[in-house]
Order: structure tokens, then sequence, then C-alpha cells
């Protein structure tokens, strides 16, 4: 070793040495700086709980009021037969608005608070289901019939969402009658030993009003089972309240079709079934693991608030810089926000999610069967516990929900909100001036993001609100899980893609609605478009010169009909919630509506179920807000969408809307054909729509101006020191290490296996 070599080894450890030693004098420097605790969770002063979930406890109150006031024996429902009274849900029952109103704005009487129940009734000479709300909490003397107020009457048994219960039913009818009825076929072909199967369900179920027959689709039992089909699907009738009536109506196999699982395995056994041996998958999936292909290397990057969180959670309030929101979780829609206001002033009195639908295409019975209408299935039922560090930041403030559905008690839901701020790692805005005066001014774009994400089946779905500092808010939703699948066979690359040897990824369409109750300066508001258009001018300074010149067109939307755009319909590029209030330079404070969306095509009209999912019709359709209007579609159109119990279609009946109280219901979506970087999972990159609500003249200027984030200095200042550039200063206040809690996960906590 020469001398020249030694010398730079030498000085590579001496550095090594220093940068520990800095990292070590870092920490013992800030030693409390970094801590990161979560925001504390104060107490609310009371006005958000008008818009809170149902504690525990009310809860709790609830089924105990019911199963003593109904004067019929309640079931659980975790165990109830079709043929028995259960609970098959209870939430909050939300006030209306006008109530609410008085109450936060004008100082009126608290409204009483309220639980709406929804009871399986079974054991009834018509059998039905039937809503209640009961009330006050949280001890209540009262409950009140509302169903047919709301639906116009009793909502017939056949169209009420299936409980787990009955999917357990069904897997015992598979187990001891369907596949008994086909021995060798089941050993031999399907290689099945009890328990080698998965099912999932198509719906709707049947062909028409009344019926309950449903195709389930038979996978291997293995991780990430949606990517394993074996060519096996069954036709259920299981529309009897007494379960030895279940019945087999169809079976399909390998591209062909038979009476029942007798009628195959006869078939079988002569030699006349043409059969696509499956290659038994290991437990893990093998191609469908999601198990990292490749071994843990450098840590990816985190993110943390060097002097804490700048947001601040009370009960379901959350305070943010100028904004402030009430947050809540339906069992059926999800994520909902309430009296979101700027600065102070309301600008949105509901923002919630209403409906996910998936309209499938196949050669396989199940697959072209399917359009799910997650709403029924559960959206806010099926919210994910969120692990940390990947679902969300580490350093997120983590939120547990509580809800009851399928059951006599409330069940906890762990860390199934999430709240952060994130800095976007790009500017908010920014020049840099080299022309006449020389300067930087810039803002971080630093944003709260509200998070949820529901696992429904096959798909995760990653809800995001994210309010930014300029007084815009941003509604989000990501696709994500495993894509649903079809046995690859006959001329199924009509459907998709094939991603696997008998694997066929089948081509749908995402499409995902919301209810926007804007309140722009005002409850009432008008709808007013500007767009642009080129005319052709003179040039004033030479007449022999031609110009061709955009202007703003401008247009006030009067009616329903005016204001609801078809899905692939041209819509003005500017269209804003307008009041009659006026900004500092005389136009009309406004919040504009820009939807990013790359949807499909929506299911054609003449389809005899399609009026159970007319809200996608819509890119965007504004209505007067309504309380018998609450949401753009029923649970109970999943299972009888040939008569809807809502829809959506006659809300839009020509009313005028300006200066009314207006709601916006915006759809957007995609198209998805899977292919082959779809397995194991489908990703989030591409796969995001939504939309944003922007202020349009509703400030005299950018209100981010004011945000303490802005920077600014000139040539002639020493943006070196802290007063005029707070950048230069990141070296002492963000300079410690965050201490990380501890990671922890409860998500297979109450969970059963496959």
């Amino acid at each position: 070793m020469n001398m020249k070599t030694a010398l730079m080894l030498l000085l590579l450890a001496l550095a090594t040495i220093f940068a520990l030693v800095c990292v070590l004098l870092t920490r013992a420097r800030a030693p409390g700086a970094c801590q990161q605790q979560p925001p504390a969770q104060e107490e609310d002063d009371g006005h958000s709980r008008v818009f809170a979930d149902l504690s525990p406890e009310e809860l709790a109150q609830v089924v105990q009021y019911l199963r003593g006031s109904l004067g019929v024996p309640l079931v659980d429902a975790a165990r109830a037969k079709p043929s028995d009274n259960c609970i098959a849900s209870v939430d909050v029952q939300l006030p209306a608005k006008a109530e609410v109103l008085r109450f936060l704005d004008d100082g009126g009487t608290r409204p009483p608070r309220e639980a709406l129940a929804v009871l399986y009734f079974g054991a009834q000479a018509e059998p039905n289901v039937t809503e209640y709300v009961v009330g006050p909490l949280p001890a209540p003397t009262y409950h009140r019939d509302v169903t047919v107020q709301k639906y116009g009457g009793k909502v017939p048994y056949h169209r009420r969402p299936a409980l787990p219960a009955e999917y357990k039913q069904i897997a015992d009818f598979f187990k001891k009658q369907v596949f008994p009825a086909a021995p060798s076929f089941m050993e031999q072909v399907m290689e099945y030993d009890g328990t080698s199967l998965a099912t999932v369900t198509a719906a709707p179920r049947g062909s028409r009003s009344g019926d309950r027959l449903t195709w389930f689709v038979m996978f291997q039992n293995v991780s990430g089972f949606f990517l394993h089909p074996v060519g096996l699907e069954v036709l259920v009738d299981h529309s009897s309240l007494d379960l030895t009536q279940w019945a087999v109506r169809r079976v399909f196999y390998n591209g062909q079709y038979y009476g029942d699982m007798s009628e195959l395995e006869r078939i079988y056994v002569q030699g006349g079934v043409r059969v696509e041996k499956v290659r038994k998958a290991p437990r893990d999936g093998d191609f469908s693991s999601m198990r990292p292909r490749a071994p843990v290397a450098a840590t990816f990057p985190l993110q943390y608030e060097p002097q804490g969180p700048r947001y601040i959670i009370r009960s379901n309030l959350v305070i943010f810089q100028a904004w402030s929101f009430a947050f809540g979780m339906s069992v059926t829609t999800g994520l909902r926000l309430f009296d979101i206001r700027y600065n102070g002033e309301r600008v949105v009195y509901e923002l919630s999610v209403q409906e996910a639908l998936s309209v499938y295409g196949s050669n396989c019975p199940g697959g072209m069967s399917t359009r799910y209408m997650d709403g029924s299935f559960g959206i806010g039922r099926y919210a994910s516990p969120l692990v940390r560090g990947v679902d969300c930041p580490y350093m997120a403030t983590y939120v547990d929900t509580h809800t009851l559905h399928e059951g006599l008690s409330s069940s906890k839901r762990t860390v199934a909100l999430c709240i952060f701020e994130q800095n976007l790692g790009s500017p908010l805005r920014r020049h840099y001036s080299n022309l006449q005066s020389l300067y930087y001014g810039g803002m971080v774009n630093s944003a709260l993001v509200l998070r949820s994400i529901t696992t429904v089946g096959n798909y995760d779905y990653v809800w995001d609100f994210i309010f930014y500092q300029n007084g815009a808010i941003e509604g989000k939703v990501q696709a994500t899980g495993y894509t649903s699948s079809s046995f690859f066979h006959g001329n199924g690359l009509q459907y998709g893609n094939r991603v696997w040897e008998h694997t066929l990824g089948t081509i749908h369409t995402h499409f995902v609605n919301y209810k926007v109750d804007l309140d722009v300066g005002e409850v009432k508001n008008s709808l007013v478009a500007h767009d642009m258009a080129f005319e052709m001018v003179q040039a004033p300074w030479n007449p022999e010169q031609q110009i061709e010149r955009p202007r703003l067109t401008k247009k006030v939307l009067d009616t329903e009909d005016q204001a609801a755009f078809r899905l692939h319909s041209p819509m003005p590029r500017y269209i804003y919630f307008a009041t009659n209030q006026k900004n500092k330079w005389g136009h009309q404070r406004g919040y504009r509506i820009q939807i990013i969306s790359f949807a499909g095509d929506h299911i054609p009209e003449a389809s005899s179920m399609e009026r159970a999912i007319s809200w996608a019709r819509y890119k965007l359709a504004v209505t007067r807000r309504k309380e018998e209007e609450p949401t753009s579609t029923s649970v109970y159109n999943q299972n009888d969408p040939w008569t809807p119990t809502v829809a959506f279609a006659d809300f839009i009946n020509n009313e005028t809307i300006t200066n009314e109280d207006l709601v916006a219901w915006i759809t957007a979506g995609f198209l998805h054909i899977p292919h082959s970087e779809d397995i194991p999972n489908t990703l989030t990159v591409g796969n995001s729509v939504g939309f944003l609500l922007r202020p349009y003249n509703y400030y005299d200027l950018d209100p981010s101006i004011y945000s303490p984030d802005g920077v600014f200095f000139t040539s002639e200042q020493n943006f070196m020191v802290c007063e005029v550039n707070p950048i230069t200063c990141l070296s002492q206040t963000a300079s410690c290490l965050p201490s990380l809690p501890p990671f922890t996960y409860d998500g297979f906590q109450n969970s059963s296996r496959l």
C-alpha cells in the first residue's frame, strides 16, 4: 500500500467518525424537538359533534332499545337465517340541514341526536327491510319507521344486501350438497379436498325483480386466489327463506353449460366433458403472491414534522392552517366531511362518497353478469386497518372508528383513518425574477390529507380528501388490489388480456360518485359556466391584418336539465357555484368544479338495470338540494336493479337552480383493461381519478400569500439570515432525528382465514 492510498483511507475513516459524532450531537442538541407525538385529540366545543359517528355506548343503547321495544325477537345477525329478524346495521341519522345551520350559525337549539337502524324482518308474514330512526341519544325513548317516507313503500326482502351469515350458509350448501353431487369430477378435475376452493360472488342476483340467483365463481384457495380461476361456476337459487329449498340452477365449466352438478358428473364420467386441468398452486399463490421478490435494501424516504404536527384534532373536528372540517365514516358509503370552512367561512356543507361501481365483461357467466355496487357491500364497513409507513406516512395521526353491522354489538376498526400533512415536493407557486428587479418568491406545496382505504373483495380503494393552502379541496380515489379474473378459454381475448396460463384479466369500468353540497358565500347559489371561443377581428392598428382572438364566453345555467352533463358530452371548462356576493373587483365569488376522469362508457340506457346506476350517465349533474334526495343511490339497488329503490335520473326534472341551495353530483372513473403488469396487483399509478374544488374570484387575491410557509428574498438582502429566509435555518430547526413510535398492527384480529 503506497502512502497516497493510506492517506485516503485515513481521511475516509476520519470522515466516517465525524459523521457519526455529528449525528450523536444532533440528537443531543435537540432532545425534545422531534419526539413527534401525534396531535392531542382535544375535546371539541360541541358544534362538530352534530355530525359525529355514533359512539360504542350510543350503539349499545340503540340495540338495547330496539330489543326491548319492537315486540319481536331479534337474532344476532352473525348467525341469523334468512327467516329470522335481525339488526343489519346502525349508523348516525344526520339532522336536516336547516336544523343544523340554525344551531351552527344562529345559536339555535342543538338538534336531537338520533340513529338510523336497518332491520331485516324475515320472520314476518310479509318479510321486508325496515328502517327506523331511533332517539334521542344517548337514552332513546322513541322510534319511527321512515321506510315509506324515504322509499315510497316497504323495501321488499329480496333486495336486502347479503349478510356474512348468508355467505357462510351458501358455503355450507356448496360443501354439503353441491360438490358431493359430482364426486368424481370434484376429486379428479378440481382436486377438491374440502378446503381447496374459494368462491367469489357475482352481483346482481338474477335477471328480474324478485330473483335471488347468484353465480359463484370457483378459485383455488391460495394467497391472491382472485387470479386462480379453475373454470367452474355455479348458479345458486337462494331466494327461499328455507335453506333446504336452495338449489343449483345452472353449472358452467370450461365454456360448457350443464343443468346441475349431477349432469356435469354424469357427462364427465362418460368422457363428454372437455377437461382443462389447472396446475395446483402452492399455498402462497406463486405468481399471485405479494411477497417481495427482492431482499430488503436501503430504507425508503420518510417524512416528518420537525416541530410537531401543525394540525389539531378535536373529537371529529380537524383544524389546519385556515381550514376546519368535521369528519365521519358511513357504514355504507365510507368517508364523509361536513361544515368545511376556510378562514371561518363555510364553503362546503357536505362532501361525501356515494357509490363505487364496476361493470365487467367476460365470456364466463359470473364475469359477464357482474355489476358491483360497492355501497351495498359497505364501503365504510370494509375500511381496512392502515399499515403505518405504507398506507399512510409513518408519522401520520391514526384514528379508530366504531361501527355496528351484522351483529348486536359494535366493532372497533383500529386505525381506519389517517390524517397527515404532506410536503408534495413541488412549489405551490414560485417565480424567479432576473429582469428589472432581482428576487425569488415561492411557497412549498404542503397540504393536509384525510385518508381511508377500503378493501371490498378483490379491490382496494384509497380515498383521499386533500386541503391546499390556496383554498382548494381535492377529492381523489386510487384503485389497487387484485384485478378480478375469469377462466381463460375460447374467445376470451375479446374480453381482456391473458395474464397467466388459465387467467383472463377481464375488461371492466370503474365509476365513483360524489356528493358535493357547496355553500359558496351563502346557502343559495347559482351555476355559471365560463369558456372560450375564437373571434376573427381586424387589427385596430392595421385594417388589413386579421387576428384570431380568444374571448370569454359566459352563461348562467338556469335549470337542472342544463346542468346535467352526460358522461362524454362537452362541458364548459370553467363551471362554478356563484354567490350574489362580489369580490373587490366586482366579480361574483365562486368555487369552480374541475373533474379529473378517464371514464369508460356507461352501460346503455336501454338496459333493464340502467336506472339503478343512472348517476353514472353524468360526469356532473347539479340539482336543487332536497332532504328527500340525500343520496344518489341505495344499498338495495344492487340486488334489484330492475326496480331500483332510488333512481338518480328522477332527481333531474328541469327545476330552476338559480339562487337555490344546490348540490353537485360528480362522477369520475376509468376504463381498466387488465394486463400483465397488473400481476400480482393493480397499481395506483395512473389509476387515480377525482375532482378539485378551486376558488374562482372567491377571494381578492390568492389566500396562500398569507401563509407563513412563503419564502421571499431579493438580491439586495442577506438571504443567509433566518429572518429573511427561514429555509436557511432548517439546519437548526429541523436538525434532529424523529423518535418513531413502535410499529403495531391489529388488522388480523377477528378476521377469518381462507
